[in-house]
């Protein structure tokens, strides 16, 4: 028994001496940040809103910019869909991240608060899907070369965010281009019809 006892004392020693000590756990890489267009966001945010409600329809697409990611050739790191429902009667945000910048929510597909919707409310005209065929990035095109280009050569830091609503008046989908930290204090406005891509107006 004593044999035993030593040989099962030496196997046990003997294998923990030829074990490799353990390695220490990798730290898995942070995702790099990804910035995209209005369209492309457009459809990830369309596609959640429908699983909300069947009949969601757009009426408001925004772009928020962060601390990595300033607006630039129509790109953003988030960007906000609302959406209403008839059915419903009501309406609902949802939100698209692509980074984890500190002022900006959490990655990936961020629904908001539901609220009520009536159809006769102005700021909350919905539009056709059809009518998007101009993305962010060629409305920043025509906005640069209307007066952008020059609030950039001027303060290159200046940030630049994009908001697409139906036009009751004038009954066409509009990209606005704003250079500045919100559509009021704006150094620019430039609206372009997102449909065709043409320039509109200069706004501010």
């Amino acid at each position: 028994m004593k044999k035993l006892l030593m040989a099962m004392f030496a196997l046990a020693l003997m294998t923990g001496c030829s074990s490799e000590p353990s390695k220490p756990a990798e730290k898995p890489q942070p995702k790099p940040a990804e910035f995209v267009t209005g369209r492309t966001a457009f459809q990830k945010l369309y596609v959640a809103a429908h699983g909300w409600a069947r009949d969601a329809q757009p009426y408001r697409l925004e772009s928020q910019t962060t601390a990595d990611a300033k607006g630039k050739d129509g790109k953003s790191g988030v960007w906000r869909g609302s959406f209403a429902s008839a059915a419903n009667r009501g309406t609902k945000p949802y939100i698209w991240s692509g980074t984890d910048a500190a002022d900006a929510p959490p990655r990936g597909l961020n629904p908001g608060t539901e609220d009520s919707y009536s159809p006769t409310n102005a700021s909350t005209q919905i539009f056709d899907v059809g009518f998007l065929k101009v993305d962010s990035d060629k409305a920043f095109e025509v906005a640069q070369k209307h007066g952008g280009d020059k609030v950039l050569e001027k303060n290159p830091d200046t940030p630049v965010s994009y908001l697409l609503e139906w036009s009751g008046p004038t009954s066409e989908l509009v990209w606005h281009v704003i250079y500045g930290t919100s559509r009021d204090s704006a150094t620019l406005r430039v609206a372009v019809n997102a449909t065709s891509g043409d320039f509109l107006r200069v706004e501010k």
